[in-house]
């Protein structure tokens, strides 16, 4: 069963930076894809990131790109969001997910000051 589990987010200042994590079970972490997904209030779900770890290759949204880094630690089956430079507009509920099936419970990250 692949189940994923996301660390809890936070309230953070405009500018600042935070790290995302979620830990993964049930599949071969290292030969899969994996993505964060986030979803706004009252708005419809947005890709952020996703990474090939068998190829090592990432994918950004324009939104994120230059501000965000995704990131695996296959060795603990665990995938990093690193935000810095936060802005308002990233507030949103955050969801790792595993491409083809698989999420997380999602996690809130607030932009404020």
């Amino acid at each position: 069963e692949v189940q994923l589990v996301e660390s809890v987010g936070g309230l953070v200042q405009p500018g600042g930076s935070l790290r995302l994590s979620c830990a993964a079970s049930g599949f071969t972490f290292s030969s899969s894809a994996v993505s964060w997904v986030r979803q706004a209030p009252g708005k419809g779900l947005e890709w952020v990131s996703s990474i090939y770890s068998y190829i090592s290759n990432t994918f950004y949204a324009d939104s994120v790109k230059g501000r965000f880094t995704i990131s695996t630690d296959n060795a603990k089956n665990t995938l990093y969001l690193q935000m810095n430079s936060l802005k308002s507009e990233d507030t949103a509920v955050y969801y790792c997910a595993k491409n083809g099936g698989g999420w997380g419970q999602g996690t809130q990250v607030t932009v404020s000051s």
